[in-house]
């Protein structure tokens, strides 16, 4: 594998940390700037709905620009917002950092995506996108375990502040390994590109993309509080609770690195069956903390296993376009992690309960079922008849 890739990986290590680690911090934020804890959830959404706004819009405006100039430009708007999110008193003014975080963010990942698979030969893709989503697993293991630690120690700002100087050294090996061409992108057709959506397989995967990771967002956004507000566990659980669900992720990202294919198959059908059911199962037995664990590790495997197979998907469905695809899986993903804390804040505020959180992901995933089960069948019945013919 070539070195880029791991380069790239490490700076989405950076910017999956900033994502994620607002579960472990909703507490700190609410508390020091006087919001509630819904608005706290809500810089979730924020962050979402600036990569829904970034992916293709930066994916476009960057399809012409050396990468190696694209790359380092996105990463250091990013770490230049971390560090005004770290000293503002205002809510309204982070808010704005999220979501301008997220918008580089998005352009950063975009280029990434279509750079890893660039430089690597078809059969080596899967494993590619493996590696760098092995950077956002990572981040949930250990990167917001350690944000939610460090906030408990020296406050949620400090947390920001990290994460300023983690994107330090991506930033530097970027400028040091990424290609200083085009790389053939000055030849991109955006018009064309965006052509491959007419695609109904791509639609569907996207619109799976999205439900999927809509269920994970609603839990996750909410854990550190359900933890302490559900499972009666003190603030220095939660860390542990963030890293098991890591843990989980990451084994998930890594089995779908190692098995996936890009196709709609037998087994991302049978793990799509059982994710609903182990989200009703998490809700069920959130109160007691031995049963919070273990589910949290088997919905973090499961959840991410099944939404990394699912960008291999629209990386397949989507080789007509190979500039845009990554931003087009990038969006369908931040729908879902938009819209699945926008819901379960609400939700969460008029029951008084966080479990209902938990109940919303697993509703939403129990959606994407019956859509799975339509585009087996559709492809299944294509394959038979092609085959007769």
């Amino acid at each position: 594998m070539p070195l880029l890739v791991y380069v790239l990986g490490l700076a989405v290590f950076a910017q999956g940390t900033s994502e994620f680690m607002l579960s472990g911090l909703v507490n700190g934020i609410a508390d020091d700037l006087s919001v509630s804890v819904g608005a706290a959830v809500s810089l979730t959404s924020a962050y979402a709905l600036g990569m829904i706004l970034g992916a293709p819009v930066m994916a476009a405006l960057s399809a012409r620009w050396p990468r190696r100039r694209a790359l380092a430009g996105f990463l250091a708007v990013f770490m230049a917002v971390h560090v005004v999110g770290a000293v503002t008193n205002d809510f309204a003014v982070l808010f704005g950092t999220r979501i301008v975080a997220a918008i580089v963010n998005a352009g950063f990942l975009a280029i990434a995506m279509s750079a890893a698979s660039a430089v690597v030969p078809p059969a080596g893709q899967a494993r590619a996108m493996a590696v760098l989503l092995a950077g956002v697993t990572l981040s949930c293991a250990a990167g917001v375990p350690a944000g939610a630690l460090l906030g408990d120690l020296a406050g949620w700002r400090s947390v920001f502040w990290a994460v300023a100087g983690l994107c330090v050294p991506a930033l530097l090996l970027v400028l040091r390994s990424a290609p200083a061409d085009a790389a053939g992108r000055g030849e991109v057709s955006v018009r064309g590109e965006l052509r491959a959506l007419r695609s109904g397989e791509l639609r569907t995967s996207l619109l799976l993309g999205a439900v999927v990771n809509g269920a994970t967002f609603a839990t996750f956004a909410c854990l550190g509080v359900v933890a302490t507000d559900v499972a009666d566990l003190g603030e220095s659980v939660v860390p542990g609770l963030l890293a098991a669900f890591g843990v989980g992720a990451f084994v998930g990202v890594t089995a779908a690195g190692r098995y996936g294919d890009g196709r709609l198959g037998r087994g991302l059908l049978v793990a799509m069956c059982v994710l609903p059911l182990g989200w009703a199962m998490l809700a069920a037995t959130a109160a007691h903390p031995g049963p919070l664990f273990a589910m949290t590790v088997v919905q973090g495997c499961l959840s991410f296993g099944v939404g990394s197979a699912l960008v291999q998907r629209v990386m397949h469905v989507a080789h007509k376009a190979p500039a845009l695809g990554g931003a087009f899986a990038t969006v369908g993903l931040n729908v879902g992690a938009f819209l699945g804390p926008l819901l379960a804040g609400p939700a969460t505020e008029a029951t008084d309960d966080y479990r209902t959180a938990v109940w919303v992901s697993a509703g939403a995933a129990a959606l994407a079922v019956p859509i799975a089960l339509a585009a087996f069948r559709t492809r299944d019945a294509a394959e038979r008849k092609e085959a007769r013919a």
